[in-house]
Parts: structure tokens; C-alpha cells; sequence
């Protein structure tokens, strides 16, 4: 333990105050003071406002291109390269910014449950919303930890209120997002979204952790009491959060996890979730969250009652509550678990031609985990009229920093070490698409996940589809049994091979730029085309 005064003098910051991991009363209070548009819930949430930017610039973060690391990043549209010195200009700029504050907040604080594998990360910023959002975030230390600190493994330098410079070579707006592996450094410029921070703290975990024989995962968790873990994995609209909200078992995570050789453990110490069209009776267990600790971002208030408007999506569809994950009462602390024994991959498939449920091979999991297959329906965006495919690598392309193969040999081997049973649930359309069938009822797919879950699925004799290759089961208590046969409850059996040809064609032409690094049994597993 030091008795050292804590200061910021090794990134060249001198500003006169230091706010360090403050609690949520002084940030609520700083906030207060001297944020314009801070105000508190009538449930005693704090809400703000990241003003232009409401949610995350893809386009405009970079990862430094450096001998060390090149080898391993996969090189991109997601994984942009720039070169150091953009960087160094970069970070040059946050400091200088940094500097001319009068006060700047520090929050030091580690991701992941488990100590073993945990990660020290320090975030410097201007805005108590953001401090007191990565306080919610990172798992909080206690003093004796905090005294201890010492050097963090990575530093946030948050200075989102200041835009880069559109000048710099590289830059193509005023906002810039640019990580060094290298220095163990993540820059934010020209954005005020808080979720740039929780987002980088995840894209380094993307990074390190594979290096060490990790799996790290874009996944939600829960624990049966049983002590049996389950995995979730799903791209947004597929029913991730609200199949991993079950009453019956306890929630580890909501949103990032790692695999070791021990098990899983989440990677935060909280959870962001969307608060659009929020009521305490779709879902209760978010809604009671939402209290005093907790940060609402970008929503509509009432300014006499203070009274939130979920409903209102005129500052964003996006509007979001981050909150510590103890405050959702049926949570496992700590948020590890055992080795997985079911885990499974959500898709709404808006073609109606994936069966409810089926359950694939070790070699299929990984195709359809480097895959990472939903679909959009017409309406949602402008220009879809039709179903549209979506592809997202582990579900989780954003965030990937390796080629998506390195995560699927590492889920892959854990499968095969310890068991893991694997099905793909299909949460969208069945008897025909988007427009003519009917949308998988929530009752069915809760029948399925608890037939999971009670191993009713696990040995019932199966149905090998003759395209896509799985096997779906004949029966499953409490869902009829011709929905599990998707041929059957077409009306036009011409029209299902159609629509199934046609999905199978868009999975292998989607598979093409993942096939060199990946393996001949992995391409294999797809579709039969």
C-alpha cells in the first residue's frame, strides 16, 4: 500500500482537480453542478445526455498498426489500421484538451469477475456521467484494491467533448476512436456515447484474452440451480436478454463473457440496457433497476415530475440505463460459473425456413458461430421491403479483433473438452416469411429453452435436415410437434424449397471471405448448396 498523493503526472495531465473513483452521490453531485442537461428521475435515476453522438462511430475507430500485433488482426472495415504517429497526434490532443480542464475524473477499475484473469483499466475523463458510468461498468475495488492499484493495464483517455482534427491524416470526421495494443492505450475524440467506452474496454478483452487460451464472447450467461451454465448468443431483436431473464436460473451476464479453462466469468461489473418502449411489465426486472446508481441516457422527461418517457425516441431510438448488475435481484455474485453445458445461438429468421430448434455438431457450431445469422424484416430500416440476411461474425463483428476462426477454434475446443451441447433456436418466422407466416410465440421458445435446460432435448430422436445439414428434434414437451418439421407447416412445399435454397445461398456466399483460415471440416458444415 502507498501513501503516495495520486496523480496523473505519467500521461503528461496536471489539472489542478482530481476526482478518483468517486461514489455515486459525489458523481450525482458534480453532475448536478455542472452538466446543463443533468437532471434526476423521479426514480432517482441520472439522467444526461451524450448530445450529438447517440450511439457508437464504427467508421471512425482505428487500431494502431504495429509490427507486434499486426500478424493477429484481422485487417478490415472493422479493424481499421493507423499508423502510430496519427495516434501519438491523437493522443497529443486529448491531453492538451485534458489539461485546459478544471477538473477531470478518474475511475480505476477492472474487467472480469475473476481475478485470475482480470484486467486493470484506468479512464480519464471530463464528465462525471461518463465516471460514474464506468464505475457502473468495471468491477468496483474495494480501498484495500484501489490502494493497491498501481499501473493500470490499458488507460481511457476520454476527452469525447473535444473533436479531432479532420485534417489528420486518417480522419474521416471529427470524431476518432484509436486503440494501441502497443501502448495500452484507447483515445476517444468528438464523441460524448458513453457505450465507445464500454465497447473499447470489450474490443481489448477481444485481444488479450484469445492470446492467453481464453475464449472471449459477445454473449449473455445464466446459471441453473443446479449449478449447470447456459450461453446465449444473438444479434439484437433474437431474444438474447429476455431468454436469459428466467426467473428459474440466476444471471451471470447480459452482454460479454469470457471461457477459461476454469469456466466463464463475466467481463463487467454491470449492464447496459436498451430502454426503448420499457414498462415495468415487459420487463420488470430492468424497469426495478433503473433507481438511484443508475445513468439513463438520451431519454424524454417530464420537467415537472420528472417522470421518464420510454415511449418518446425523439433525441434517439437508443436510449439506454447502465446500472451495477447486483441491482437485478436474481443475479449470481460473483458472476463466474462452471463450463457451459448448453449453449445457444439465436437467430430470427425472417424467411421462416429454420426450424424452432436443432442441434448441431461441433463443426456446425463453429460455421454458424463465424456466421452469425439474423435477418431484418421489411419496415425496420428504409429500403428493406423484403427479408434482408445479416451477417455478424460471432455474433459480435464489431468487436472482433482476430479473424473470426481463432474464436470458433477456441469455442470448438471447449465443446468438445467438456460436452457442451449446441442448438440453434430460431425465434423468427415459421410456416412461411415475413408477410405470410406467423412469428415464433415467446410461450414455444420458453418450452424449448426448458427443455434444454431439463435435458428432454438432448437424446429424442432427431430429424436430419437434408440442406443445412442439423438435426431437429421430433418432439419437445409443450410445443407441437409439426412446428418442429419447418417443411411441414409451409402450405406451398415448392415455395419452402425455394425460400431454403435461397437462405442456403446467401450462408455460403456470406462463408466465402472466411474461408481461408478456416478449416476444411468448418466450411464443410454449411449448407449443402
Amino acid at each position: 500500500m502507498t501513501n503516495e498523493p495520486f496523480t496523473l503526472d505519467a500521461y503528461g495531465i496536471t489539472t489542478q482537480t482530481l476526482i478518483r473513483n468517486a461514489v455515486p452521490a459525489k458523481l450525482y453531485a458534480e453532475a448536478l453542478r455542472y452538466e446543463p442537461d443533468a437532471a434526476v428521475s423521479d426514480q432517482g435515476a441520472l439522467i444526461v445526455k451524450s448530445y450529438a453522438k447517440t450511439g457508437r462511430s464504427p467508421k471512425d475507430k482505428r487500431i494502431v498498426e504495429d509490427a507486434a500485433s499486426k500478424p493477429d488482426i484481422w485487417w478490415g472495415d472493422i479493424n481499421i489500421p493507423l499508423d502510430d504517429h496519427t495516434f501519438l497526434i491523437n493522443r497529443t490532443r486529448a491531453i492538451d484538451y485534458l489539461n485546459l480542464q478544471e477538473r477531470v475524473y478518474v475511475v480505476d477499475g477492472f474487467a472480469g469477475w475473476d481475478p485470475r484473469h482480470r484486467v486493470k483499466v484506468r479512464v480519464i475523463t471530463t464528465r462525471p456521467y461518463h465516471a460514474l458510468f464506468m464505475h457502473n461498468m468495471l468491477m468496483r475495488p474495494s480501498p484495500a484494491e484501489l490502494a493497491d492499484f498501481g499501473d493500470p493495464d490499458y488507460v481511457i483517455f476520454n476527452a469525447g467533448r473535444f473533436p479531432a482534427n479532420r485534417q489528420t491524416s486518417h480522419m474521416t470526421s471529427s470524431t476518432s476512436v484509436d486503440l494501441s495494443f502497443e501502448r495500452h492505450e484507447f483515445v476517444i475524440l468528438g464523441t460524448e456515447y458513453a457505450g465507445e467506452m464500454k465497447k473499447g474496454v470489450f474490443t481489448i478483452m477481444n485481444y488479450i484474452m484469445p492470446k492467453r487460451g481464453i475464449l472471449s464472447m459477445h454473449s449473455s450467461a445464466n446459471l441453473g440451480s443446479e449449478g449447470d451454465v447456459a450461453l446465449f448468443f444473438g444479434l439484437s431483436g433474437t431474444g438474447k436478454t429476455t431468454l436469459s431473464a428466467d426467473p428459474k436460473r440466476k444471471l451471470i451476464g447480459d452482454d460479454e463473457h469470457c471461457w477459461t479453462d476454469e469456466g466463464v466469468f463475466n467481463i463487467e461489473g454491470g449492464c447496459y440496457a436498451k430502454c426503448i418502449n420499457l414498462s415495468k411489465e415487459k420487463e420488470p426486472d430492468i424497469f426495478r433497476a433503473i433507481r438511484f446508481g443508475t445513468v439513463l441516457e438520451n431519454v424524454v422527461y417530464d420537467e415537472d415530475t420528472h417522470v421518464v418517457d420510454y415511449d418518446d425516441t425523439s433525441l434517439t431510438e437508443n436510449t439506454r440505463a447502465s446500472y451495477p448488475i447486483n441491482y437485478i435481484s436474481n443475479t449470481q455474485i460473483p458472476c463466474v460459473g462452471g463450463h457451459p453445458q448448453n449453449i445457444l445461438f439465436l437467430t430470427c429468421d425472417a424467411f421462416g425456413v429454420l426450424p424452432p430448434v436443432s442441434k448441431l455438431s461441433p463443426s456446425q457450431a463453429m460455421y454458424h458461430f463465424i456466421s452469425g445469422y439474423t435477418a431484418k424484416v421489411a419496415g425496420t430500416e428504409m429500403g428493406v421491403t423484403e427479408p434482408q440476411a445479416t451477417f455478424s461474425a460471432c455474433f459480435g463483428a464489431a468487436f472482433m479483433v482476430w479473424h473470426p476462426s481463432k474464436y470458433a477454434e477456441l469455442l470448438a475446443e471447449r465443446i468438445r473438452k467438456h460436452g457442451s451441447t449446441v442448438w440453434l433456436l430460431n425465434t423468427g418466422w415459421s410456416g412461411g416469411g415475413y408477410g405470410t407466416g406467423e412469428r415464433m410465440s415467446l410461450k414455444h421458445t420458453r418450452a424449448i429453452v426448458d427443455a434444454i435446460f431439463e435435458s428432454s432435448l438432448k437424446d429424442t430422436n432427431t430429424t436430419r435436415d437434408p440442406l443445412f445439414g442439423f438435426e431437429m428434434p421430433a418432439v419437445c414437451p409443450g410445443v407441437p410437434s409439426e412446428i418442429l418439421q419447418p417443411r411441414t407447416v409451409w402450405a406451398d412445399s415448392a415455395a419452402y424449397n425455394e425460400s431454403a435454397r435461397k437462405l442456403a445461398g446467401m450462408f455460403r456466399e456470406n462463408f466465402r471471405k472466411f474461408e481461408e483460415g478456416s478449416s476444411r471440416e468448418t466450411i464443410d458444415a454449411g449448407p449443402a448448396v
